[in-house]
């Protein structure tokens, strides 16, 4: 909205229209910092003043957490029995600010705006049917893990075909005029990044990938959004720990997006894959910092209300995207430290129950084992915290290695 604004004023300021040079504070709207800035305040901002509204609505309609029983979870079910009936769907408040914020700050047909804000409303929409089940049954299971995969895999495999086969998306670094001409730092005759090629900050070579996949990257970013989407899931499972997780995360990104459009900073200081368009996603990513910070503001220990899997899916299928786009899918597995650790233990606690039949940890996801250890949940959930800034900022410093 605002940046078609600024497109308006822009022409008629060039054509000397006097409205124009009066209005000239729209200039703002040409800076992605300004926008990206001004989406992640108005979504706190609108997480902050229709929360409550959200939880009243949430409440009256009765959809309260089904909790698992003490035959389920013995000790845990103790811990938690207090959460029973805490709103759970609080997720279509993140959904919701988000995607106002990038309309209003960002420019929806950007292929990497349109398609992280496609994947965030699409894997919603399908945790908000997990949900539903949940509360209408009055049961902690809903749609069967067969069959929310398999939707999950096809919102992945359109995301990554979308990614794949989109022409601004499909080329990374410079023109073939710019490395022709041997500007930006590039060798004479060496090639962009392609869209199906693999990158990691810590590669031998600089400027080059460590494989290209060719057409099989499609299921490869499928995995990626798939895998990063339940990997969130599974950790919101303490009061504000995914949220609060999602924010470090995401604002890695941002930053991240804005410097991978970024041409001098991308090909000549720190050597990663640049397009043009990218930098537009800083605004959708700090659009979703600020509507998780809003969010917290309710889910933060005791939590008034819980995103559930229509937040905790649409948030992993948005941060999974944006790996994917700004080409630092490999760096997620850092940045995202804390979903990998999470994923991870329930991976491992499932696979050692079935072949050894022993249990590696007293319960998975990982947060829960920390838990029965005796920590108490505000401790898991700040140290956690902790963790995930430590690895976000970690994996921030290996952009500058290669």
């Amino acid at each position: 909205m605002l940046p078609a604004l600024y497109d308006y004023w822009s022409n008629a300021f060039e054509h000397g229209a006097d409205w124009a040079k009066t209005c000239h504070f729209l200039n703002l709207f040409q800076y992605i910092t300004f926008r990206a800035a001004s989406a992640g305040l108005l979504s706190f901002i609108l997480s902050v003043i229709f929360g409550p509204r959200v939880i009243r609505q949430l409440i009256s309609l009765k959809v309260g957490q089904p909790i698992r029983t003490a035959a389920e979870v013995h000790k845990l079910a103790e811990l938690h029995g207090g959460k029973i009936g805490t709103p759970t769907m609080g997720g279509v408040l993140i959904i919701g600010s988000v995607l106002v914020s990038t309309l209003v700050f960002a420019r929806p047909l950007n292929p990497f705006i349109a398609v992280c804000a496609c994947t965030m409303a699409a894997c919603g929409l399908l945790g908000f049917c997990d949900d539903y089940k949940k509360v209408k049954e009055k049961k902690s299971d809903g749609i069967s893990s067969r069959k929310k995969l398999g939707w999950q895999l096809v919102i992945g495999l359109v995301a990554a075909s979308f990614l794949y086969f989109k022409k601004e998306i499909s080329g990374f670094g410079a023109t073939p005029q710019q490395i022709a001409d041997g500007l930006a730092g590039y060798r004479l005759g060496q090639n962009p990044i392609g869209i199906g090629e693999i990158c990691f900050p810590l590669a031998s070579a600089p400027k080059e990938s460590i494989i290209d996949l060719g057409w099989m990257i499609i299921p490869f970013f499928a995995l990626v959004i798939v895998g990063c989407s339940n990997a969130v899931n599974l950790t919101d499972g303490l009061d504000g720990l995914a949220t609060g997780t999602t924010i470090s995360v995401a604002l890695s990104y941002a930053f991240i997006a804005y410097l991978a459009g970024h041409f001098y900073m991308a090909t000549e200081y720190l050597v990663i894959p640049h397009n043009r368009y990218i930098g537009e996603l800083a605004v959708f990513l700090m659009a979703l910092v600020g509507a998780s910070f809003g969010f917290l503001w309710f889910n933060c220990h005791p939590a008034k209300v819980f995103m559930g899997d229509t937040g905790s899916l649409a948030i992993g299928g948005a941060l999974g995207t944006a790996a994917v786009c700004v080409k630092q899918e490999l760096l997620l597995i850092i940045i995202g430290g804390v979903f990998v650790m999470e994923a991870m233990s329930v991976i491992l606690q499932v696979g050692s129950f079935k072949m050894r039949k022993k249990r590696i940890f007293k319960m998975s996801p990982i947060h829960h084992h920390f838990e029965l250890l005796g920590w108490h949940e505000n401790q898991v959930i700040i140290r956690f915290w902790i963790i995930s800034i430590m690895l976000a900022l970690f994996g921030l410093a290996l952009l500058k290695i290669a």
